[in-house]
């Protein structure tokens, strides 16, 4: 009966200190950071770019962005002249619209694209804004 008692607590111990572990945070589902990101932006090597409508841009953006608003009729003209082999990293305000934005990307033959997520949460990690 003590065995049973003993492995009971040292289950429930384990238990607990696994989901005590700090949570690593990561940027668009992949190792990199905030500033290897802008990095690779920088230097031609990927494309950073901002979802939301032009005035959501103009009120504030991240450095090395453009602008290419999901919800306009010209989204999937104005996205396919972006270079299919290099990564695509998309934000907007919530990470909603980006989100969205992925299967436009998938649908027109991108090899790598990531939804970073919010602009406020981008900035809290890391990035730089305007």
């Amino acid at each position: 009966m003590k065995t049973k008692i003993i492995l009971v607590f040292i289950f429930f111990s384990a238990l607990s200190t696994a989901y005590a572990q700090p949570v690593q945070k990561k940027i668009a589902d992949t190792e990199k950071s905030a500033t290897s990101i802008q990095d690779e932006v920088k230097s031609g090597k990927a494309y950073l770019i901002d979802v939301r409508t032009a005035r959501e841009y103009q009120s504030g953006h991240l450095k090395q962005t453009r602008n290419i608003d999901y919800n306009s009729p010209g989204f999937g003209a104005a996205i396919s002249k972006l270079n299919k082999t290099k990564p695509v990293y998309l934000y907007c305000r919530s990470g909603n619209r980006s989100g969205k934005a992925l299967d436009s990307l998938k649908a027109l033959g991108f090899k790598s694209y990531y939804n970073l997520g919010g602009l406020e949460q981008l900035k809290t990690e890391g990035f730089a804004a305007e």
